[in-house]
């Protein structure tokens, strides 16, 4: 006798979005975390048993669980604690969030207990500058006050935070008009700030919680978490330990904890369940919100404030120190992934990947691409994991026009041309936002031919794309037997949706178990 379900979802459209594209079951059985059947409801009916939890979809899509191939979960935890400066349309805005933060009883932790924290913002919404000193002057004049752009790559400070740090922040990654700081950060200057914000064990463990309840709210059932000295890989053991992980993690370390990595005899694919180790991550260049990206030419909009008139953007990571960290993880037997959204950021990293022996060795972001770069990634045995919800700055008027001129913002992100090349497409977010929805919506308006997918693409790209990415198409991205039970399941189907953006997500399963239930928010 067949033993009875676990779970059972019915009377719904599951779509398994395999490769040869079957047309949707009715229902879907799970038995100790894994799928064992897919058919209509009534054949289905047969595995239900006293103990059986059925779920009566009522007309309901199903997909593979998302997969966000490149977030920072931290990240998204700070913007739940902290003051939130996504939605912000003016720099008076950021300041009225960063005030109610000041304002707020019982926000004193350890170590972050008197600085005032904001993050998320894009300058692109009001159409103007970044957020300077005298911004954040007006949120206090005492207190340490922080913004984070949304790219992660710029910082906005106060008074305080200059008077305090400015010795230690390295002079070219510091703006200034007339000879004076602004109170604008890139780069290395960021990183020295993050230090001093870095968060505590018990408040990372906060975050994380936070992020994760977000992330299932969105259907995501797993995530490549990219950790920089933090104690989140400790935190995601434990929560796993004390299963109260509510998705899958693959840890992709930052390069400076190569050592440590290979010392403590960590590679690609150990780990648990639920939490894996990754790759080790690097930077080649840096964004094009802060025109630090590495271009062949130079920025549209070179020679504004105090940039030079032939800006092309830096390198984070020189290209011979790029080359060494290849060859060192790849020997080790770690993967390795690359930001790089340049062009010439881009060409630098194909050299460096080429002639290792490890697979799908990744390339983050892949934005300002030539017909040459798009035939080097297709031919190349790498990954380009791409953020389709990057396109929202890539319309008229947006930021890219400003940053890269027309004709480069049209040739940027151009994931059908990738597609049709053959390259392996995989999507995450960069919490920029992390909502694969919003991102599928974007990617498929795209604002030229060459940038669009079809829903189905798009979709693919979000879970079967970006388990290949992370070595785990034996286990997730498709709805078949045997794979893990991680679903997402929508209020209505994308492929019939003129909002995908705005479809709501009803449940989200991982392992067969509920771990978000919307239907009655």
């Amino acid at each position: 006798m067949t033993a009875e379900a676990d779970l059972v979802l019915t009377n719904g459209h599951v779509h398994p979005l395999t490769g040869d594209d079957p047309d949707p079951f009715e229902a879907v059985a799970v038995r100790d975390g894994r799928i064992v059947r897919l058919d209509t409801s009534y054949e289905i009916e047969f595995l239900e048993g006293i103990e059986t939890d059925v779920v009566d979809l009522d007309g309901r899509t199903v997909l593979p669980g998302f997969i966000d191939a490149h977030t920072h979960m931290e990240v998204i935890g700070q913007y739940e604690r902290e003051a939130d400066l996504t939605d912000a349309d003016s720099p008076f805005e950021c300041i009225d969030h960063l005030a109610a933060l000041r304002d707020e009883p019982g926000r004193s932790r350890e170590g972050t207990d008197e600085w005032i924290l904001g993050f998320g913002y894009d300058e692109s919404r009001w159409g103007g500058d970044y957020l300077t000193r005298d911004h954040l002057d007006e949120v206090s004049t005492d207190r340490p006050v922080v913004a984070v752009r949304e790219d992660m790559h710029v910082a906005s400070v106060n008074s305080v935070v200059l008077d305090r740090h400015r010795n230690e922040l390295p002079e070219s990654d510091v703006r200034t008009a007339g000879g004076e700081p602004t109170g604008v950060l890139v780069e290395d200057a960021v990183g020295v700030v993050r230090e001093y914000i870095s968060p505590d064990v018990e408040t990372t463990r906060e975050y994380l919680q936070a992020a994760q309840a977000y992330a299932n709210r969105r259907g995501v059932t797993a995530v490549h978490d990219m950790v920089r000295q933090s104690h989140a890989p400790r935190v995601y053991r434990d929560l796993d330990a004390e299963d109260e992980l509510t998705f899958r993690v693959r840890l992709n370390y930052w390069s400076d904890h190569l050592d440590a990595v290979i010392e403590t005899g960590l590679r690609t694919n150990h780990g648990s369940d639920r939490v894996r180790t990754g790759a080790i991550k690097t930077f080649t260049d840096g964004s094009i919100g802060g025109r630090t990206a590495r271009l062949s030419e130079p920025y549209a909009d070179a020679g504004e404030g105090d940039a030079p008139p032939d800006e092309r953007g830096d390198w984070v990571v020189d290209p011979d120190t790029l080359r060494e960290l290849v060859d060192r993880a790849d020997d080790a037997g770690l993967q390795l992934t690359a930001h790089a959204i340049g062009d010439e950021a881009i060409a630098t990293t194909l050299d460096a990947l080429e002639g290792t022996d490890g697979e799908r060795h990744r390339i983050e972001h892949a934005e300002v691409l030539t017909d040459e770069l798009i035939d080097q990634l297709a031919a190349a045995d790498v990954v380009v994991s791409a953020q389709p919800n990057f396109l929202k700055w890539a319309r008229e008027d947006g930021l890219y026009a400003k940053r890269l001129g027309d004709e480069r913002r049209l040739d940027s992100n151009r994931f059908d041309a990738l597609r049709e090349a053959g390259a392996t497409l995989a999507f995450g977010s960069d919490c920029m936002p992390l909502d694969p929805l919003f991102g599928i919506d974007q990617v498929v308006n795209a604002p030229s031919p060459e940038q669009a997918l079809s829903v189905t693409d798009a979709i693919r790209a979000y879970t079967a794309g970006a388990a290949y990415a992370g070595y785990d198409e034996d286990r997730m991205g498709t709805i078949e037997v045997g794979k893990c039970a991680d679903f997402t399941v929508l209020a209505e189907s994308p492929w019939e949706s003129d909002d995908i953006a705005g479809i709501d997500v009803e449940l989200t399963v991982v392992g067969g178990e509920l771990v978000y239930d919307g239907r009655e928010e």
